[in-house]
Formats: C-alpha cells, sequence, structure tokens
C-alpha cells in the first residue's frame, strides 16, 4: 500500500491542480446563467458597462488564484513523492 499509494497519487495531483483552475473559471459561466451572485456576474456586469478597473482587477484576481493553484500542485507533488526536487533548474527524480 505505501509504494503503491505514492505512485498513484501523481496522477491525481497533476489532474486536480488544472481542474481548480476549470472550476473558479467555470464559476463565471454557471453564476451568469443561473444568477448566482458573485465575482462572475461582477465581471460580466463590469464588461457590459465597460468598467475597465473593475475588469483588470478581477482578471487579476483570478489571475493570482490560478496561479496559487498551480503552486500547490508543485508544492504537492513535492510532499506526495519526495523523490522529485529541483536541482540547478532542472527537476531530477
Amino acid at each position: 500500500m505505501k509504494h503503491a499509494l505514492r505512485n498513484s497519487l501523481l496522477p491525481v495531483v497533476t489532474y486536480v491542480g488544472p481542474l481548480t483552475a476549470n472550476v473558479i473559471t467555470g464559476s463565471v459561466v454557471i453564476e451568469r446563467i443561473f444568477g448566482i451572485p458573485g465575482l462572475g456576474k461582477h465581471f460580466v456586469s463590469s464588461v457590459m458597462n465597460r468598467d475597465y478597473t473593475l475588469i483588470m482587477g478581477l482578471a487579476l484576481f483570478y489571475g493570482l488564484l490560478l496561479m496559487m493553484a498551480r503552486l500547490l500542485t508543485d508544492i504537492a507533488y513535492v510532499v506526495v513523492d519526495p523523490r522529485m526536487k529541483l536541482v540547478s533548474g532542472k527537476v531530477k527524480l
């Protein structure tokens, strides 16, 4: 179990990282279709009203969320499999 779990978690972590990005950006569409109040609704209304400062601010916020999801995915790689480490700019297995 110990050896199989470590190797089987790597594809799961690889899939969950981009999946969080899809969930975050997909919420904009869901909020608009179903009328759920949230940042997605504000983002779409700011596009319709040409409120450029709010558009840039929300785009920056979504970008930071996506970068944090990717960073946490990379950190999870090392936690799941300690054999993966960065040596002089290259990933060493």
